[in-house]
């Protein structure tokens, strides 16, 4: 278990630990390594976005081709997240980063040499992989270093540094585009992140596993994997009907099959026995995956409308597109800090609202919307998630015990994560039922307009219902509270509990609270 030894004054990187082999912790240093490498993720998450034009002109892609450049990334997260956060646990959280920006790097230089859309949705995915085992571990480390009372200012500053890749990276993406050509953007990330390596290989010392020694659940991984793909690939070829509906169906009754397993399984990757129990917990990252859901696809939509229907360069395009990430990056450590102090939950709630308010002003915008009018909806959306982002990040590490950090960690991640892919997979379809298989130009702008319509109308929607998912957590509970009569989380309960009692002694249940 790892002690922490704080100081009297607030500042985290104060902090100082030791971890579980016997070295010194500072958690400045932690602080710094991980804050590097979590700034990576995002940029190249942005950059890209700006540069999709340009790289459907050059491979001549469509609409849906390129929805898919960025779905692909979001979907390989998406499967690898929960697995990288488990493994962390059991074999070293430092070890699972580590590779994960090998991984990361190693699709960075694929992507820099892509010679087809197809080739580039592939190392896309390859390099999603790498990112996966990144954001899997990285709360989970600063988790293991600072205690609850700086826990908040920490991960502020942590999600300020995404925010900072998201809003550098239109810019330095649109600059490139512009002067130089889209290939740069991997150029320079890969010594961006062979600078991370380093860091992460020289700085970062010992290692974290709090389940060192308990067994890896590789069945309840190929199920996750397997009914994922299956739900989401046959979502995406819906619209072709016959055997992408069985993948639909496939997938969904896979999952069901995942849950009941992980219930009964005594070592599992997803701890469905703490989303029954902790109501936080469980409303927590529901709010995570409707909020994300919601607001992903405002910068994807953004970045072809602001290129495409109002005529701006990549550049120029980047410096509107940076609005957003700005608000976030520079409140998000201000939020983290007031997150220690009040409810961060009642925090996050209010940052749902904000969003909520600028997504209904996004679902108005036409072809000759004033940009004063844009830049407000991007500022308001900004405000919101960094007023979500912190506090969420903090309610839902703090309701759990340190054993399950890794599983904590992973969990938020992959519902960030699956909230993305929920919004470029409504992207996408929007895209198929409405613009078929032409790409974003001039010529197709009046469909690309409706798509867009539709999506943010849709995605209004959902923001409203998380409204509602953040209040249901603000309700006082005990931590170790069963929540057996909450409506909510009852059936799920009732899906494993009738393997529970079938399982042999010492092999299968988690222990009741």
């Amino acid at each position: 278990m790892i002690k922490i030894n704080e100081k009297s004054d607030s500042n985290p990187h104060n902090t100082t630990s030791k971890n579980q082999s016997g070295y010194p912790v500072s958690g400045a240093v932690t602080l710094f390594v991980v804050s590097v490498v979590q700034f990576l993720t995002p940029f190249m998450l942005s950059a890209v976005g700006v540069a999709l034009p340009a790289i459907g002109r050059e491979f001549s892609a469509s609409a849906v081709q390129l929805g898919l450049v960025e779905t692909v990334y979001i979907f390989a997260f998406s499967l690898f997240l929960l697995p990288a956060g488990r493994l962390g646990d059991i074999y070293g959280r430092k070890r699972i980063f580590t590779i994960g920006i090998l991984v990361f790097t190693a699709g960075t230089v694929l992507l820099s040499f892509a010679f087809t859309i197809e080739s580039f949705i592939v190392f896309r995915f390859f390099q999603g992989c790498g990112g996966a085992m990144i954001s899997g571990t990285s709360v989970a480390i600063l988790s293991s270093v600072f205690p609850p009372a700086k826990r908040g200012q920490a991960m502020g500053i942590i999600v300020g540094c995404v925010y900072l890749g998201l809003s550098l990276g239109p810019v330095l993406s649109g600059f490139m585009v512009t002067h130089l050509g889209w290939r740069w953007i991997f150029y320079l990330g890969v010594l961006v992140e062979l600078f991370c390596l380093s860091l992460t290989v020289l700085k970062l010392k010992g290692e974290w596993a709090e389940a060192r020694g308990e067994r890896f659940d590789f069945v309840g991984t190929l199920l996750y994997i397997t009914s994922l793909f299956c739900l989401i690939y046959g979502t995406l070829n819906q619209k072709e009907g016959g055997i992408y509906l069985m993948f639909m169906a496939s997938g969904a009754l896979g999952f069901l099959i995942f849950l009941a397993f992980e219930y009964r399984c005594s070592s599992p990757i997803l701890d469905v026995g703490l989303v029954i129990r902790n109501r936080v917990f469980a409303f927590s990252n529901l709010a995570t995956l409707i909020n994300y859901a919601a607001s992903f696809g405002i910068a994807f939509f953004f970045s072809l409308y602001l290129q495409v229907v109002r005529g701006y360069s990549p550049q120029s395009a980047g410096w509107i597109l940076i609005i957003q990430p700005v608000f976030q990056c520079a409140l998000s450590p201000f939020f983290g800090r007031l997150a220690d102090r009040v409810s961060p939950a009642g925090l996050a709630t209010a940052g749902m609202v904000l969003c909520t308010l600028s997504l209904s002003l996004a679902s108005q915008v036409h072809a000759g919307t004033p940009m004063p009018v844009i830049m407000v909806m991007l500022a308001l959306m900004g405000v919101g998630f960094g007023l979500f982002s912190s506090p969420n990040t903090t309610t839902v590490m703090g309701s759990v015990p340190p054993k399950s950090y890794g599983i904590a960690s992973s969990f938020l991640a992959t519902m960030r994560t699956m909230g993305m892919l929920c919004s470029m997979t409504i992207i996408t379809l929007a895209f198929k039922h409405i613009m078929g298989d032409h790409p974003v130009s001039a010529e197709t702008q009046s469909s690309f307009l409706a798509s867009m319509h539709l999506c943010m109308m849709i995605f209004c929607f959902l923001c409203a219902a998380g409204v509602f998912c953040s209040m249901v957590r603000l309700k006082p509970v005990s931590s170790d509270e069963a929540s057996r009569s909450d409506p909510f989380v009852n059936p799920l309960r009732r899906l494993g509990a009738w393997k529970k009692n079938k399982a042999p002694k010492g092999l299968g249940s988690n222990p009741e609270p």
